[in-house]
């Protein structure tokens, strides 16, 4: 797998989301880093849920750990990618929020909106999310790792069937306290 750590990403776009991604994919190979793009032509760009199709594939198919997917909202290429298996998506249009689904919910796909998100926020958005992992930032608040790593873990292994079946209910579920939140934390 290709992974964030060796500087590898996958990325996506539609259209819409075309100059942003393209922002995006010169700031990250001046930074040095590896991008598959795998819509490079603009003439020749999907429609944006075929762009997430082909995104959260790469991610599904475990051949990168993470991408970047660009539409002109972030929503549909987003709803797009999270249909593929292994896939956590998030739509962001912040930095604070770029970094937490890094590091608060273990999403493995950005996806952003152009119609919102200007090419140097869109660049500090990538860096947030590509530049940190799961947990970091969060080691002093107790019992954090665990109770997300639930969450993450249930969304990933999420049967709706034994969910029905269960009278809507996680079947075993798990619980971890989450101790107070740290003084101090800004994200």
């Amino acid at each position: 797998m290709k992974t964030a750590r060796e500087k590898h990403v996958v990325v996506g776009a539609d259209f819409a989301g075309f100059p942003l991604k393209e922002a995006v994919k010169k700031h990250l190979i001046q930074r040095g880093w590896t991008v598959e793009d795998l819509t490079p032509v603009l003439e020749e760009t999907p429609m944006y849920q075929r762009a997430g199709f082909m995104v959260g594939a790469r991610i599904a198919e475990r051949e990168f750990e993470k991408g970047l997917a660009f539409c002109g909202t972030g929503m549909g290429i987003h709803v797009a990618a999270s249909k593929c298996p292994h896939v956590h998506a998030a739509v962001c249009e912040s930095v604070p929020a770029a970094l937490r689904c890094a590091t608060a919910n273990n999403c493995n796909v950005l996806a952003m909106g152009a119609f919102y998100v200007a090419p140097r926020l869109g660049m500090a958005m990538a860096d947030a999310f590509l530049d940190h992992s799961f947990g970091e930032g969060y080691e002093d608040w107790d019992g954090f790792d665990d109770y997300h790593r639930i969450g993450y873990e249930e969304c990933e292994h999420f049967d709706y069937d034994a969910y029905k079946a269960n009278g809507f209910a996680v079947v075993d579920p798990q619980e971890a306290p989450l101790g107070a939140e740290p003084r101090g934390l800004a994200f």
